[in-house]
């Protein structure tokens, strides 16, 4: 067995607690039985996106039950699609061992760069399979105690495979000590993206009706926000005059004041819910019913997504846009998909906007069907990147459990 480093052994003699039951370990439930698959994140997006790609796992088996801890909420339970999700153990020894002597988890899959070496000893003392996923080039932060030593290197070591995002996350783990036998390059984690259908018979339809027309797509836009992307369009179309929009409001009963405001600026309209096709004289097609929204992904080489602009809604998820190959445009109020907006930017696959105005201009640009196209391809580079990811990922937990029930 290979010696355990000094720091770490430091930090397990410190990290010290008392044996008191604490609130939360007196109302664990009782551990299911069968294998037990935990996962940890540093962040609730970052759990959301591993509970996407676990998903997938439960469509394939049912023979492990899940256990979810995430390290920035409190002690307060919270539930995400209907899976309870608690804070990790205080960083003792004592609570450590209440919480890993009743769970006893087969597999870990610890996402981010926050570490618990005691926690992860721990775990890796009992037996768990442990796996680091989405490890990033940034430093390593474990709870801020400040007589505990700098137990990073020791963590890692625990680790039997870990997933960097990119060579430089790799080459700074490599200079902690972690071996290349334990060390694989993989894109960022994203979220599974299942592709919303299409009706053929209608996008066949639509193309030919539509005759090369340049369009572009509003998706999920706010009341809020409805004004500066009809007016945007409009200043859009003085350049490009056969240029449609297709503008599906975030609620359906926003349609007759979407309608309204396309009269009051002066474009003229089809309404879909009413059975309209557009004509070559339509400037605005409203669609109220997101429920074909993979026909109009699918139709639209460019999109804007709505809640960006405007209000407190903290955006939608490009990742559905770019999965169905069109370029993406958005404002800067996207705060609960940061992550992704940022990935499909650095790619060239998206653009922000801040106002009428930027929009209009963007819009005007990125209609060409070259650039619209460069940026398309750009984002699904991005989203196939992270099939790969889930792919491996979920390979090594299903090889885990496949161990487990020779061994049960």
């Amino acid at each position: 067995m290979a010696r355990r480093p000094f720091s770490l052994t430091a930090y397990l003699a410190l990290a010290r607690g008392s044996d008191r039951l604490t609130a939360e370990a007196a109302q664990w439930p009782a551990r299911p039985s069968g294998a037990v698959l935990w996962l940890h994140s540093d962040t609730r997006t970052r759990l959301e996106t591993l509970l996407t790609l676990i998903k997938r796992l439960h469509l394939q088996r049912d023979d492990f039950s899940l256990l979810l801890t995430c390290e920035s909420i409190s002690n307060d339970r919270l539930v995400i699609d209907g899976y309870p999700v608690s804070a990790p153990p205080a960083e003792t020894l004592s609570d450590v061992h209440r919480f890993l002597d009743h769970w006893r988890p087969d597999i870990l899959v610890w996402a981010g760069n926050g570490l618990r070496p005691a926690l992860l000893h721990e775990a890796a003392s009992m037996g768990t399979h442990l796996l680091l996923a989405d490890a990033a080039d940034a430093p390593w932060r474990q709870p801020s105690k400040r007589f505990l030593p700098d137990a990073s290197a020791g963590a890692l070591s625990l680790f039997h495979n870990i997933l960097a995002q990119d060579k430089k996350a790799a080459l700074r783990m490599r200079r902690l000590g972690v071996a290349d036998d334990r060390l694989e390059v993989a894109s960022p984690l994203e979220p599974e993206v299942f592709p919303l259908s299409s009706h053929d018979g209608l996008h066949e339809e639509l193309t030919a009706i539509l005759a090369g027309r340049p369009v572009w797509l509003g998706a999920y836009i706010q009341r809020d926000e409805a004004d500066a992307v009809l007016r945007a369009h409009r200043r859009a179309a003085r350049l490009a005059h056969r240029l449609l929009l297709v503008f599906v409001p975030a609620e359906a009963e926003d349609e007759q004041f979407i309608a309204e405001q396309c009269l009051e600026i002066g474009l003229r309209l089809a309404r879909w819910e009413n059975g309209d096709m557009p004509d070559e004289n339509t400037q605005v097609l409203l669609v109220s019913d997101d429920s074909e929204l993979g026909l109009w992904y699918r139709l639209s080489p460019l999109c804007f997504l709505g809640g960006s602009l405007a209000g407190k809604t903290g955006g939608q998820s490009p990742m559905m846009a770019a999965a169905l190959g069109s370029a993406i445009l958005y404002g800067p109020n996207v705060g609960r998909h940061l992550e992704s907006y940022s990935r499909l930017v650095a790619a060239g696959a998206a653009r922000i906007v801040k106002d009428m105005e930027s929009l209009s201009a963007a819009v005007s640009h990125l209609i060409a069907p070259d650039r619209a196209a460069a940026m398309a391809h750009a984002g699904w580079n991005v989203v196939s990147a992270g099939a790969e990811t889930a792919d491996l990922m979920l390979s090594q937990v299903n090889e885990w459990l496949d161990s487990l029930e020779g061994v049960r």
